[in-house]
């Protein structure tokens, strides 16, 4: 006798829809919670449900959502102004930058609408998951300038564990680049391992500094280079490795 073909296992609902590049898995926990998802025509609501890639049909805003063919991953340059969303209801969203690419794809990582910065987007659920889940330690190096007294107590301050909405975030490492001139400007680099809501303006504003500019340079060992605002590129096989990790 033949032996029998093992039955495809069922994978968690989040993941199945991180896995086709819908959105990062704690994203696809609200989406599925809002009542967004449905399962073979039923709602889901309830998270850790499971289904079964091979057979089950499964909606996203009445969108059918499939596993992707290909993989894809690109790198933007977004420019002040765009927010990281797919509702036009929120304003000019980085999708509009991204017209020419037919691909369903997930941003990594927020930036808010007044910040620039590399954007790491991309339909590979598992890479999405590494560059926003904290346990992969997804280091981002952020380039801010800033209006007000930058002394060694504010440093001292901005590099010590803070109190944000009630969450003690993890050290972060602050330096400066270039002090402040004539302008009274200071140029500070920012590393982080975690990325709350918008960390960086909450950290600041509670030293009592400005941001005039906040631009994010780096994710992990990927700079973004010379790319220039607004634009985007293809990632090549070595930088997705450098991504997860590898």
């Amino acid at each position: 006798m033949l032996p029998e073909t093992p039955k495809p296992t069922p994978v968690r609902l989040q993941k199945f829809l991180a896995d086709c590049g819908v959105a990062s898995r704690r994203h696809a926990e609200v989406l599925i919670q809002a009542g967004r998802v449905t399962v073979n025509g039923s709602m889901v609501t309830t998270l850790g449900s499971k289904v079964q890639p091979d057979t089950d049909r499964v909606a996203m805003g009445g969108r059918p959502v499939v596993p992707p063919t290909t993989c894809r991953t690109i790198m933007l340059n977004k420019p002040r102004g765009y927010v990281c969303s797919a509702s036009a209801l929120d304003g000019r969203i980085i999708y509009e930058l991204l017209e020419a690419i037919p691909e369903r794809l997930t941003y990594a990582g927020r930036l808010d609408k007044d910040s620039e910065g590399i954007v790491i987007l991309s339909n590979d659920g598992d890479l999405v998951q590494r560059l926003t889940h904290p346990r992969f330690d997804p280091e981002k190096v952020y380039q801010v300038t800033v209006s007000g007294t930058v002394d060694s107590a504010v440093l001292n301050q901005l590099n010590a564990p803070m109190e944000i909405d009630g969450y003690r975030t993890q050290p972060a490492q602050v330096r400066v680049l270039r002090p402040s001139a004539k302008t009274g400007r200071t140029l500070l680099s920012f590393i982080l391992r975690e990325g709350r809501n918008r960390q960086i303006r909450r950290m600041c504003e509670a030293v009592g500094l400005t941001i005039n500019r906040l631009v994010r340079v780096q994710i992990k060992a990927l700079p973004l280079g010379n790319l220039q605002p607004g634009q985007w590129r293809e990632l090549t096989p070595g930088e997705i490795s450098r991504l997860r990790g590898a």
